[in-house]
């Protein structure tokens, strides 16, 4: 009988014990024992192996965990002077990766709840003839949850303490998805408040502690090391851009041909490839760990978005749907496949992340919704060629484009408007567009950032006849223009150029005159002859022209 696939499984010791399939990463421990830095803190995409590998971390490091056989067979045992520190440690293991609130008050509370259990964990100190009876009293006000803030912030520091006096060995402290209240707070407005927070709690345990031996911190961001990890000199942070651990979050090309081959599915590669590779860690490529294993386990019900939809994927949607013009140029490039050069901010801080398109890429990317290849240093920063690594995470950009069209007016009504355009029924698609332009956009929109209505406007046009057309733009501004040329993927099929354009209040054009100055200048600039040149029998040649909230359309 074949082994389990492990869904959704990250504790080690059941993974292990229960015969479900494993993924051997166990040298990840061995690396961690001989890295130099105290502590090591790592930013990967989630549900990437994070919390699979502290578990993993923890059984072998923990003094009381028994662990035993569980590390029977692995890679590590090879290593005999590494396996002499098998169960030598006390360990605080704490994970935060369901402290997600939308309040400070319930975050706090929850934090205050999580550290409550941690402590009960350790009850056996309160029976420890090393441990003087005010400090276990400050240990029972802890379970108790009978403490304030300040006191909350010291506790890891204060368990440190206690641990140590009582097993006489240094502690191991592993912290799991750190960020994720962070990125709570963000959203839901008291980020000052847990970044203070956390800046005390983990600086705590974590800075000057005479009783650590080690820690290993995860997240899905770096954070800015001024803002949370502020003079913590004994830090050693690596991302998916540093080579060093880049086999360990993931699944490398050669772990995913086993697991194939295992259970049969060797046949499904190439498939699996395009769904969900793209991923560049360090120097190797890797794959999506989470959809790999949930769609061996359901491949009869075929390709899926498993990863994208285990989140709600609020931040993603935010920063996309606010940002400006140039950001939405280059959203549409990557839509198209194309590189989009960037220059990446490895000390993220999330109350600016809107505020650059630099911020908001390096988010993306380090979130796990785009690939990185090509890094190059220029005076001292980081450019990266940026793509979206595969169909999944396409799938989710076009959704939240989609997005864009729909919180307006229904799919249905959209693709009406599209078909009509390729149809020519003119009517219809000035009809559609109109009702569209009045929902979605208000006066300011269209007088004061047209070029960021065009783009939402042309990516949903992009998406909805991406499996006729190709779709190309010379992204003109001036005043509003925005022309676009689709080419048939078939030649039987027209040609469509439009052109975009504001009425100019102040050479006295109306929408009527616009619209012909439009037409005159796609005949005038040969907008035509490429799609001539490609064998394109029917063109189309249509103005667009916008008034306030008024719409023209004229063709040709």
């Amino acid at each position: 009988m074949k082994m389990k696939i492990p869904l959704g499984i990250s504790d080690f010791k059941s993974l292990k014990s229960d015969d479900y399939y494993f993924v051997d990463k166990s040298l990840l421990i061995k690396e961690v024992i001989e890295d130099g830095a105290q502590v090591l803190l790592f930013a990967r995409p989630r549900r990437f192996g994070k919390t699979l590998n502290m578990s993993m971390l923890k059984y072998f490091f923990d003094i009381n965990s028994n662990s035993g056989d569980l590390f029977k067979g692995l890679k590590i045992t090879e290593d005999e002077e590494i396996m002499t520190k098998q169960g030598k440690y006390p360990v605080i293991y704490l994970t935060f990766k369901d402290e997600k609130y939308s309040k400070w008050e319930n975050t706090i509370k929850g934090i205050e709840i999580l550290v409550s259990k941690l402590y009960e964990n350790f009850d056996y100190l309160l029976n420890s003839k090393e441990i003087s009876d005010h400090k276990k009293e400050e240990m029972r006000k802890i379970i108790r949850r009978e403490i304030d803030n300040v006191e909350l912030s010291k506790s890891i520091l204060n368990l440190c303490e206690l641990l140590y006096r009582h097993h006489n060995s240094k502690v191991v402290i592993l912290v799991d998805e750190y960020d994720v209240p962070i990125q709570s707070g963000y959203i839901h407005g008291f980020y000052d408040e847990i970044i203070e927070f956390m800046r005390n709690f983990l600086s705590g345990g974590l800075k000057d502690n005479p009783y650590l031996e080690k820690a290993v911190i995860t997240g899905i961001l770096r954070i800015s090391k001024e803002s949370i990890f502020s003079g913590l000199n004994n830090l050693k942070v690596n991302t998916m851009l540093n080579e060093q651990y880049s086999e360990y979050f993931g699944f490398t090309e050669g772990e995913v041909e086993q697991i194939l081959d295992y259970y049969g599915l060797k046949f499904k590669f190439g498939d699996i490839r395009d769904w969900y590779n793209g991923y560049l860690f360090g120097k190797d490529v890797i794959y999506n760990p989470w959809s790999v294993l949930y769609y061996t386990a359901n491949y009869n019900e075929g390709l899926k978005p498993y990863w994208v939809n285990t989140s709600t994927n609020d931040l993603v949607k935010i920063l996309l749907t606010n940002g400006g013009q140039e950001i939405k140029k280059d959203l549409e490039d990557l839509i198209k496949g194309d590189k989009i050069l960037k220059r990446i901010d490895e000390n993220i801080i999330l109350p600016d992340v809107d505020k650059s398109s630099e911020s908001v890429w390096s988010f993306l990317l380090y979130s796990g919704y785009l690939k990185a290849s090509d890094k190059n240093l220029k005076e001292g920063k980081l450019y990266c060629n940026l793509t979206i690594p595969n169909n999944e995470v396409m799938y989710l950009y076009k959704e939240v484009i989609l997005s864009w069209i729909t919180d307006n007016i229904s799919i249905n009504r959209f693709e009406t408007m599209i078909k009509s355009l390729l149809k020519k029924d003119i009517e219809t698609f000035e009809e559609i567009l109109s009702d569209y332009v009045f929902k979605s956009a208000s006066y300011f929109d269209i007088e004061r950032e047209s070029e960021k209505f065009y783009h939402a406007l042309v990516l949903g046009m992009l998406i909805a006849t991406e499996e006729y057309y190709h779709i190309k733009s010379n992204r003109e501004s001036g005043l509003g223009r925005y022309d676009i040329m689709m080419i048939p993927k078939e030649s039987t099929n027209p040609g469509i150029i439009i052109e975009f354009k504001k009425v100019n209040t102040r050479k006295n054009e109306t929408l009527e005159t616009a619209a012909q100055n439009a037409l005159t200048q796609i005949e005038n600039q040969k907008y035509r002859q490429e799609l001539v040149d490609l064998g394109i029998k029917e063109i189309i040649e249509m103005a667009v022209v916008f008034e306030g909230k008024e719409v023209l359309v004229k063709i040709k």
